[in-house]
């Protein structure tokens, strides 16, 4: 008993709340301390989607795992969008968010909005081999400047760089700057694109929200069919992001027993092949722009789904595909960040380190 209650009384000093705030999902974790930053003393994963405000995401979340006796004394919240002020607005859902407006509704003392990129990015030093999965050994500069790419939901973007003692972060949303297309099919995506919208961006393309778009000019193009058993599924979901990556990740079979199956198409294969190379020359932009010499970082939740098409050899020859830089392209190491809690980890140590 007297452990227990020493544990509750510590936990009442140093109770630290983080989030990483998605369109899609969102973690939240409860820490003790720093050492402890791998094991929370409490986490879940919520559908954002499902709630009018962060807060009401929070506060469900807090009901659920049910410790009275905790006072949280501080929270870090990383969210998917630029923070100016201390203000800021989810890119993909219709949240408003004030610091000190979450600070009175969730009766905590201390709370800091980080743009989840930022947050994913400070997690990147402390990442452990088990957490990456390495396409390009290179050959990493000591302290060089590094890069994340990170195509969820969105595409988010950040720099890390060192300043004589440690990595300092450095967010961004060069995710929405302007498609640039590397290759004839890619040329008439874009113009398939600007038909139908005023702006086309890398995250039109190359995110969760982007890939359909892939998908529609690759059926639009009639270089491929759409299986009868496909287009019922796609018709049935709202999302056609995870049915289109299954349906190029299933194993390929011949076309009958695919489309008997609900398996492999190859319409899918297709889109994921060209998703996967415009994020190859996307990393290699951020390389070029931001001198990325210890390493880019592709971070979010499809990059691990879409292994096979990063690990093909085509995704590293377009990566270095810079014509005069390509050879400096060849030592910058290329990592896939596997670790699914990467942004969690990055805002925890934010707050501790506050």
């Amino acid at each position: 008993m007297l452990f227990l209650t020493a544990f509750i009384e510590r936990l009442r000093l140093i109770m630290l709340l983080a989030g990483d705030i998605g369109g899609t999902k969102t973690n939240l974790a409860l820490y003790a301390s720093k050492e402890d930053i791998r094991t929370p003393i409490r986490e879940g994963t919520l559908p954002s989607a499902q709630y009018a405000t962060l807060a009401a995401l929070v506060n469900d979340f807090l009901k659920k795992i049910d410790l009275p006796d905790v006072t949280i004394d501080r929270a870090v919240f990383g969210v998917a969008g630029p923070v100016v002020g201390g203000k800021a607005k989810i890119t993909n859902l219709p949240w408003h968010m004030e610091e000190k407006q979450l600070q009175q509704t969730l009766n905590i003392p201390s709370v800091t909005l980080l743009n989840d990129l930022a947050a994913m990015a400070t997690a990147i030093p402390l990442l452990l081999p088990s957490d990456l999965h390495t396409l390009n050994a290179g050959k990493p500069a000591k302290h060089g400047t590094l890069a994340v790419v990170a195509p969820g939901t969105g595409l988010g973007e950040a720099i890390l760089t060192w300043d004589g003692a440690h990595y300092r972060v450095h967010p961004s949303e060069g995710g929405h700057v302007d498609f640039a297309p590397t290759t004839p099919f890619e040329v008439g995506l874009l113009v398939y694109l600007l038909e139908r919208m005023k702006h086309v961006s890398y995250e039109h393309v190359c995110s969760g929200i982007g890939l359909p778009n892939i998908y529609a000019y690759t059926k639009a193009s009639g270089m491929f069919d759409e299986p009868r058993w496909l287009s019922e599924k796609l018709s049935q979901v709202k999302d056609v992001t995870p049915v289109v990556v299954q349906s190029a990740m299933a194993p390929r079979m011949a076309e009958a027993d695919s489309e008997a199956e609900g398996g492999y198409a190859t319409i899918c294969a297709a889109t994921v092949k060209v998703f996967a190379s415009i994020l190859a020359a996307e990393a290699g932009n951020m390389a070029l722009k931001t001198l990325a010499t210890g390493g880019v970082y592709l971070g979010g939740g499809l990059p691990p789904r879409i292994l096979p098409f990063l690990e093909d050899h085509e995704f590293i020859r377009t990566f270095q595909n810079k014509g005069r830089f390509s050879e400096m392209l060849t030592d910058v190491p290329v990592h896939v960040i596997l670790n699914s809690k990467v942004g969690l980890i990055g805002a925890a140590s934010f707050g501790f380190d506050l």
